[in-house]
């Protein structure tokens, strides 16, 4: 976040320039409630893949797709390789996703740089949505999809994710399938796929947003790797209005509880619910005729699916929604995180009986992300 500016942060899909000290705090705080209040194994990415790093082959696997001439050009291949394979694990992963400057090459280094570039520009740029680790990949019941991103400024993302499942020791020997978007850097054309919009809901049924950010192309492949697996038995698409306000689906509904889940309204109102089945030649699509909430509460075999919308009244929904209020992680089943900002939503959610946690959240929403985005599950308890 150290690298946002005023100039770049439009581009780095950030809305205004967070004060990085205060957002590391506040996420260190999001961490503490999970591990010291639930019990929670959190992994943190730079973590995992300082780890990777250490390792010669896992270095190789970056590094080889990394320094590519397509991204650092045909001098620079050579030369960032000669000196990031040099640097220490930690001093590595800064640069992976905090970016590097020509001016943070060394001297010996830096020529091809300075003449391809100027002194002051990125040869690989900053990663900062790496704080959203759930879009990356999603977890689906026993298997991940490394997912590939919509926007040029987080692509490089799913790399680090990809080598972490396969470098890893907490990953590389274990048992589950990559159901699609394996190997990452494959270019997938206009099949886009981001983790905001997957929700493995159970009942051999998964949920996906097809908005701003996922396409069709991306959800009928998966829809398709899922079924030949015998992964699923529904795919159930919310085709969305393409907005930034609403890029992914949990930025307008998500779970709180078995039966419960917290959305906003005008949005939701406005999803026309797709359903994929297996068939023998790919895949039956089905256009829904009742609404979302109706779709969804069907699927999943529930008698009812309580609904908590956004709290206040159409102002203070629209200034929640932007801020997250919907965006909530759950723990546990009526366990929930929110930030403190969302009043009148966190009230709502009290009233129908769910516990929120609150932490705060002025400096990580400014790009626009929740709990709900800064998690990616990789194993939960069964309910």
């Amino acid at each position: 976040m150290r690298r946002l500016t005023p100039t770049n942060a439009a581009e780095l899909l950030f809305d205004d320039v967070p004060w990085a000290t205060r957002a590391r705090e506040e996420h260190d705080a999001f961490v503490a409630i999970m591990r010291d209040g639930f019990g929670i194994d959190v992994m943190l990415v730079h973590e995992l893949l300082e780890e990777v790093v250490a390792t010669p082959e896992g270095r190789a696997y970056v590094l080889d797709r990394k320094l590519i001439a397509d991204e650092v050009g045909v001098n620079g291949v050579d030369a960032m390789r000669s000196w990031m394979d040099e640097l220490e694990p930690s001093m590595l992963v800064r640069h992976l996703i905090g970016g590097v400057t020509v001016g943070e090459l060394p001297a010996g280094f830096r020529s091809w740089a300075t003449k391809a570039y100027g002194d002051h520009q990125f040869v690989l740029p900053p990663l900062p949505n790496q704080l959203f680790t759930r879009d990356s990949s999603s977890w689906i019941y026993d298997g991940v999809t490394i997912n590939p991103k919509f926007s040029p400024a987080r692509r490089k993302e799913t790399l680090h994710l990809a080598a972490i499942y396969k470098h890893h020791p907490h990953f590389r020997d274990g048992d589950f399938t990559y159901w699609w978007g394996y190997p990452a850097e494959r270019d997938r054309g206009s099949a886009t796929l981001e983790g905001g919009d997957v929700m493995p809901v159970g009942n051999g049924v998964v949920l996906v947003g097809m908005g701003e950010r996922t396409t069709y192309q991306a959800v009928s492949q998966l829809a398709k790797a899922l079924f030949d697996h015998g992964a699923a038995n529904r795919v159930l698409a919310a085709k969305m209005p393409r907005d930034r306000a609403s890029m992914h689906l949990d930025t307008v509904f998500t779970f709180c509880d078995r039966d419960l889940v917290t959305i906003y309204a005008p949005v939701v109102e406005m999803i026309r619910p797709i359903s994929y089945y297996p068939a023998d030649n790919g895949v039956e699509v089905v256009i829904e005729e009742q609404g979302w909430i109706d779709v969804v509460r069907e699927a999943l075999d529930l008698d009812r699916l309580r609904v908590i919308p956004t709290g206040g009244d159409s102002f203070e929904q629209a200034r929640e929604q932007w801020d997250d209020g919907n965006n909530v992680v759950a723990l546990e089943p009526g366990v929930v995180i929110a930030y403190n900002r969302n009043e009148f939503t966190n009230e709502r959610l009290r009233q129908a009986g769910v516990t929120v946690i609150e932490i705060e959240g002025s400096e990580l929403g400014r790009g626009r992300g929740g709990g709900h985005c800064m998690t990616c599950p990789v194993l939960r308890d069964p309910i």
